[in-house]
């Protein structure tokens, strides 16, 4: 009896083992799918019928039947994949899909990388598939700037207040701010390169033992640019009268006596725009036709989304002065009006600064003051 019990063992053993060894067609793997199912999942019912109906073939095991039907359902393969192969191998199976986009759902800054660690058995090439079958795009983050929530209200009662101007009140403002330009200015390694067939080790100084900077004044009314003109780096409140007093009149000579007759003047609330001798003499020259802090229409503080110097004339400027290395201070402001004419000469520049200004106005208000820059593109 025990050598009966042995070599039945032997026999199941020996047939599991060619069952292994066995390289069956696709033709074969359909037909034992087939019988399976024609079985009812019962392994043993469907040996039966595949002997019967396919005499002059090899019979599968009862288990070659359960494994063909679990990797087709899993994995979505006949055949067991080979390990250790050389190559890459993914398993791109309902299953490992509803756990990718589980993932993203959870946390969409995931990369691929980390998807693909944790979903086994599969690569990163098949989980960007997924995602792009998905409709799923790596969106970049967009740097917006801070605010207040006491800040709301006053940008929305700004813009209103623009729209509910006449109609061309948009080109009647002389719109102004002050920005820095110093010797290290904006670096953006990501947009510089340098092409050739070697590499040529290019470095970029940083950080310069000697530093230098210039504060910029200019504005923006109708169809022209005003300035550049050269501000003391530390402005006080007198510095900034004088300049108003003696200076922006000359900057103003070639702008059209109907433009200066109609004209607002608009600073943002910087200290010394604020200081009461400034004030003073803004009521004075442009009674209440002048925006900012303290005047008949506030300015709507930390809303550099507003002022089209800020949302395009500086980066537009910063751009063009630093394309090339800043060696001094009169190379730096040389820089700075060729910029400016390149901006004042461009065709149309003006005109899509006030339609942006428009659109950022009507945005502004459609989210209660709140930030906006990033909705608008989309």
């Amino acid at each position: 009896m025990f050598v009966i019990k042995l070599f039945i063992g032997f026999l199941t053993d020996y047939s599991k083992l060619l069952s292994k060894m066995v390289h069956y067609t696709f033709e074969e793997y359909r037909d034992i799918i087939m019988c399976y199912g024609e079985a009812r999942s019962n392994s043993y019912e469907a040996q039966r019928i595949y002997r019967e109906r396919y005499p002059l073939r090899q019979v599968p095991n009862v288990r070659t039947f359960i494994d063909v039907h679990r990797r087709l359902g899993e994995d979505g393969c006949f055949r067991k994949p080979k390990l250790n192969s050389g190559v890459s191998r993914t398993r791109r199976t309902v299953r490992n899909e509803e756990t990718v986009l589980r993932i993203v759902e959870n946390n969409p800054r995931t990369s691929t990388r980390k998807t693909s660690s944790a979903v086994r058995n599969l690569n990163r090439e098949s989980v960007r598939q997924i995602f792009k079958e998905q409709l799923l795009h790596p969106y970049h983050f967009q740097k917006i700037h801070s605010l207040l929530e006491h800040d709301f209200f006053p940008r929305v009662q700004f813009c209103e207040w623009l729209q509910n101007q006449r109609q061309n009140i948009i080109s009647s403002i002389l719109f102004t701010d002050e920005a820095g330009f110093s010797r290290d200015g904006i670096l953006n390694l990501h947009n510089m390169h340098h092409w050739s067939d070697e590499n040529p080790h290019q470095t970029l100084i940083r950080s310069h033992q000697y530093g230098f900077s210039i504060n910029v004044w200019a504005g923006i009314i109708d169809n022209y640019l005003i300035g550049p003109f050269r501000l003391p780096n530390r402005l006080t409140g007198a510095l900034y009268r004088n300049f108003l007093e003696n200076d922006l009149n000359t900057l103003l000579e070639d702008v059209p006596l109907a433009i200066i007759g109609r004209m607002y003047y608009m600073h943002d609330g910087a200290p010394a725009h604020f200081s009461r001798v400034a004030r003073e003499y803004l009521d004075r020259r442009f009674g209440n036709k002048w925006i900012g802090r303290g005047g008949s229409v506030p300015w709507p503080a930390r809303s550099p989304d507003l002022n089209p110097l800020d949302f395009s004339f500086w980066g537009f400027m910063k751009n063009e002065v630093y394309a090339v290395e800043i060696h001094n201070e009169e190379q730096l402001w040389i820089r700075i009006m060729e910029s400016a004419d390149r901006f004042r000469n461009n065709p149309g520049i003006f005109q899509r600064c006030r339609q942006s200004l428009r659109r950022r106005m009507e945005k502004c208000i459609e989210v209660q003051g709140q930030q906006f820059e990033h909705f608008l593109k989309t």
